[in-house]
């Protein structure tokens, strides 16, 4: 008889859960089989803690600069042609997708040192 033994990677325990994308506290702190903190230091861990809130804020300045691009945009189309408010939207989407781009990149240099550190 042939058994089909499935990998345990499979039925493993997934502790990293996100809620719109927001990292949990615990992203880089290590967790056992079943998602529980171990050794939790208070120097270093802190340390960890406070890079998943950063990043946490992080992405929440890229979602609010992605707000700040529709709602430019949603500006340029109702200026009807007024060529100061159409420039306000631009300079307003320009700043946003800066801002988008710096977000971004932060997110993933946090993402980075947290990774190496944990």
């Amino acid at each position: 008889m042939i058994q089909f033994i499935a990998p345990l990677s499979r039925f493993a325990v997934n502790c990293h859960h996100s809620f719109f994308g927001f990292p949990s506290w615990y992203e880089y702190l290590k967790l056992d089989g079943q998602c529980q903190v171990t050794n939790f230091t208070v120097p270093d861990s802190l340390v960890l803690v406070g890079l998943a809130l950063v990043d946490m804020l992080l992405r929440v300045a890229g979602l609010a600069a992605i707000f700040f691009i529709i709602y430019a945009g949603i500006q340029y189309v109702t200026s009807q042609g007024n060529p100061d408010a159409a420039a306000k939207a631009k300079d307003t989407i320009i700043n946003a997708l800066i801002g988008l781009a710096v977000a971004v990149v932060a997110v993933g240099i946090v993402s980075f040192i947290g990774s190496k550190l944990a």
